[in-house]
């Protein structure tokens, strides 16, 4: 749905919306890193998951000049309307997640548990499938240890080019995402 999304505010040219995509695919990223700490059998992996849709449901609610451009079109405007059922999806999508994973309360820090293999399976899957992409293109193995260190290493990156961005610019700009040069679309 968010690459529909984002290449239809393209295509008709939708500032708010546009921006609010490219928010959403900065902060998702952190959930994939996620994943690779879920193959990895990183212990912290599943407070990580949890904390990325935490910050995808805010960062499609956060931006007060956005919110308020979506506020303006009325429901015949299909783009705003669809960007906003997916935004309300995307957050009972993470509620869900919350409240499944915290039936699991001791895999916050103990993935490897028997009773925590159910939080392991997507990462199998898409294990599998990076194994066999990572073979095909350089001719190597694709390990667990690898996605644990490559896991960690984006997660570092990722925190740095996060405490810069509340450093730098939330105090700068606020709560405005500055989706245009004057504030509005």
């Amino acid at each position: 749905m968010p690459f529909t999304l984002y290449f239809w505010s393209i295509k008709k040219r939708n500032k708010a919306v546009n921006k609010l995509l490219s928010i959403y695919w900065k902060i998702s990223l952190l959930f994939f890193i996620s994943l690779l700490l879920l193959i990895g059998k990183y212990n912290y992996a599943l407070v990580i998951t949890n904390i990325s849709t935490l910050l995808i449901t805010v960062s499609v609610w956060f931006w007060n000049d956005i919110n308020d451009e979506l506020r303006e079109y009325d429901f015949s405007y299909p783009i705003t309307t669809t960007t906003k059922i997916w935004r309300w999806t995307v957050t009972f999508i993470s509620l869900n997640f919350l409240i499944q994973s915290l039936q699991n309360l001791n895999c916050f820090s103990l993935i490897n548990s028997v009773e925590c293999a159910i939080w392991l399976q997507p990462s199998s899957n898409l294990y599998i499938f990076i194994k066999n992409l990572f073979n095909f293109f350089f001719g190597a193995n694709f390990t667990q240890p690898i996605a644990k260190f490559l896991g960690l290493f984006s997660l570092l990156i990722y925190i740095l080019g996060f405490i810069q961005w509340s450093i730098i610019k939330l105090p700068k700009h606020g709560r405005n995402s500055s989706f245009s040069e004057n504030g509005r679309n």
